[in-house]
């Protein structure tokens, strides 16, 4: 580990880790104490960074939320297990969650559900549903959508 000298030399690269993209508290702290940061000073950093506008939790779920949906096509459930693991707040969370519009959720989901059905090679009817349903259920979709879904579109 690489430790900086001055507190100023880290503010300085912390921002731009922070300008390169939206980060959580966790990211940001880990990547503080990497550098050797420690204690008051880090508070002090973390402090300076969210009065700056370069650490915005906010932000960064309504961001996270927004690209892990559009972007791998995940589901809520999956979404919000991620944040939690990241310790962004319930709030937060919540916020970010309203990125999603609900019919943009309900398309991707039957889009997801033909795309699966469609390379699933298996023949029987029940076992197909079976395996589009435990793939959806494992991108983070709700089990109660998903299976009332995969009846209306199979």
């Amino acid at each position: 580990m690489k430790s900086i000298v001055t507190l100023s030399e880290a503010i300085q690269k912390i921002e731009k880790y922070c300008a390169y993209q939206d980060r959580c508290h966790q990211e940001v702290r880990s990547k503080l104490l990497s550098m050797g940061i420690y204690g008051d000073d880090l508070e002090g950093v973390i402090a300076e960074l969210i009065g700056n506008n370069f650490l915005n939790e906010s932000r960064f779920a309504r961001s996270f939320v927004r690209g892990k949906f559009r972007i791998k096509k995940w589901g809520r459930v999956r979404i919000q297990l991620e944040l939690k693991k990241r310790q962004v707040s319930s709030y937060c969370i919540r916020e970010g969650l309203r990125e999603i519009e609900e019919g943009e959720y309900h398309t991707v989901l039957c889009d997801l559900i033909h795309q699966k059905a469609a390379i699933l090679s298996e023949e029987d009817m029940f076992k197909k549903r079976q395996k589009v349903a435990r793939f959806l259920i494992g991108k983070g979709y709700e089990s109660n959508l998903v299976w009332n879904n995969i009846e209306n579109v199979m």
